[in-house]
């Protein structure tokens, strides 16, 4: 059984607010963060902290240099590709724990050359056309909480 509940993957993350919040979900749920360098700010950053508050201290993350590094350490990990693109939805997918849930940065979303390492993991939040993208940080969140409610909670 994998350590980490879930792995929540941010690939090349821009904003540090947005990654504070994510780290603070992780957290909550007891998952593991993992952040794609380059990224948007430093490691440092203020409102990285600030947005993270006090859990930082008790969160499980690191920083990689690439997404197959990630694959390496985590090879019998199954792997969601978030993506407006997609068209299966979240609910539609079965979650395991030690999955691995993979966001794109905030501008960019996720390379063609990762998403369609999978194409039938690609999964999107519903959305109508007014919204040209949701904040990350409240993706992960719903995703994370998604997967957690399959699972039957925490325990």
């Amino acid at each position: 059984m994998p350590s980490s509940i879930l792995n929540v993957v941010l690939y090349q993350p821009e904003i540090p607010q947005n990654t504070g919040n994510i780290g603070r979900t992780c957290v909550a749920i007891g998952a593991k963060l993992w952040l794609i360098r380059p990224l948007g700010y430093k490691l440092d950053d203020r409102y990285l902290k600030r947005a993270g508050m006090d859990y930082w201290q008790h969160l499980d993350w690191e920083a990689v240099d690439s997404w197959k590094e990630v694959q390496q350490r985590l090879p019998d990990s199954q792997v969601w590709y978030l993506t407006k693109t997609a068209t299966r939805l979240v609910w539609e997918a079965e979650f395991s724990r030690g999955d691995i849930l993979l966001f794109g940065s905030e501008s960019r979303g996720l390379p063609s050359s990762i998403l369609n390492e999978l194409p039938p993991n690609k999964l999107k939040l519903p959305m109508t056309d007014l919204v040209r993208s949701l904040n990350l940080a409240s993706t992960v969140n719903t995703v994370a909480y998604e997967a957690v409610r399959q699972f039957g909670g925490l325990s």
